[in-house]
């Protein structure tokens, strides 16, 4: 039986069984910035440094990863932060940049005690970074065995976050509602959620509507559009090894559009949640004036992209209308927020992709090996035909922008 998009992607990811919460998690499927090099972390870690001098370095530094898979990024901010000295390691023009001299987070707690014992006029020293961090991954599934014990595991986002909030591909899981511009107007697109056929339903409640004309204008010559069984995409295998698993083909004319008011009302909710501090989205999406004429709806499964089918088997995805929900988390923050590709935001916080020196193979030979893996990994988070693509939504609540997002 045909149903609402956003009810079949409610049950196909976070029902019973449902793809995000059974199995060993989305790493099987497909590839984040997370998986695909340390340096994501690392750079996240500057930036945790950066909200922490922005609130003046408090007792309790909140870091909430929300939509957390499995814990992955976590773990890896855990091993930084929370590792043998809580700053993160370093590797010049081939990674991030050198840390600051003289940090007084580069001070771990044995060495903070040791240098009270042995002046004998000691000043207060700061607790650590390591000391006042506290982790908590928000995600349906169980929490997964083996997790560090210094991360919280919670099926909802905490309030009073002091510190940093992260949504690392979170909102394009978040479900919502499809439609399409037929001669009579807008009207939801209907799918089964078993065979991943769709149909044409009934026109957009008031409420989507405003939603579409505000933030996915009409084409200026609606198309009619069959409203029986088989409308939609089809798919076919992909004619390009570059291209593996299926490209979509529309099977008619229409516009589509992915109606963002459930996403919206997520990422306000995210940011309501935080006292002072900074909420960082990060996700492939597009503007206003770029809307895909067809939409982005897509599965997921084992690496290779297959077709949007909500059965449950795989992952269902939509690009997010980033400018949107910018607008939604402004509008409770009461503040200006940034809007930039994650190239750029990588490269603000210290990861450059350089390659390391030649003359390093001649003095150094391991040295350089590892350099140069690290900057191709580099590149590939910041490449724009890729994972560099992605946006990055920075959100202050209650400091300034440019604390937030100082280079």
């Amino acid at each position: 039986m045909p149903i609402l998009w956003r009810d079949a992607m409610s049950h196909a990811l976070y029902g019973p069984g449902g793809f995000f919460v059974a199995g060993t998690g989305p790493a099987d499927h497909f590839r984040t910035s997370v998986h695909a090099s340390p340096a994501f972390a690392t750079a996240l870690l500057r930036l945790l440094e950066q909200v922490d001098s922005a609130l003046g370095h408090p007792a309790r530094l909140d870091v909430v990863d929300v939509g957390a898979g499995r814990g992955e990024l976590l773990q890896a901010l855990v091993g930084l932060a929370v590792g043998v000295t809580g700053e993160p390691a370093r590797s010049g023009r081939s990674g991030l940049i050198p840390p600051r001299a003289g940090s007084p987070e580069t001070l771990t707690p044995t060495a903070s005690a040791r240098s009270l014992r042995t002046d004998p006029s000691p000043v207060a020293v700061r607790p650590s970074l390591a000391e006042r961090v506290r982790f908590t991954a928000v995600e349906y599934a169980n929490r997964p065995e083996n997790l560090p014990a210094e991360i919280n595991w919670t099926a909802e986002i905490p309030n009073e976050i002091n510190g940093l909030l992260l949504a690392t591909e979170w909102l394009d899981n978040v479900p919502l509602d499809v439609a399409a511009h037929t001669a009579e107007g807008w009207r939801y697109v209907l799918v089964d959620p078993d065979s991943g056929v769709e149909t044409i339903g009934e026109p957009v409640s008031p409420d989507d509507l405003d939603w579409l004309t505000t933030w996915w204008p009409s084409p200026a010559s609606p198309a009619s559009v069959d409203s029986g069984p088989g409308f939609g995409l089809t798919w076919t295998d992909a004619t390009s090894e570059n291209e593996p698993g299926f490209r979509a083909t529309p099977s008619s004319d229409h516009r589509r559009a992915e109606i963002g008011r459930s996403r919206d009302a997520a990422w306000a909710n995210a940011v309501r949640q935080i006292s002072r501090g900074l909420a960082v989205a990060v996700d492939y999406g597009h503007l206003r004036e770029d809307r895909p004429f067809d939409g982005t709806l897509a599965g997921y499964r084992g690496g290779r992209q297959v077709p949007a089918v909500p059965d449950g088997s795989s992952d269902v995805t939509a690009h997010v209308a980033m400018d949107s929900v910018a607008s939604a988390g402004a509008a409770v923050a009461r503040c200006a927020y940034s809007l930039v590709s994650q190239r750029e935001a990588l490269r603000a916080l210290g990861a450059d992709g350089g390659r390391p020196p030649l003359s390093l193979a001649g003095t150094d030979p391991a040295g350089y090996v590892r350099a140069l893996a690290a900057a191709s990994a580099v590149a590939e988070l910041t490449d724009p035909a890729g994972l560099g693509g992605h946006w990055w939504l920075r959100q202050p609540v209650g400091i300034g922008l440019d604390a937030a997002v100082a280079r």
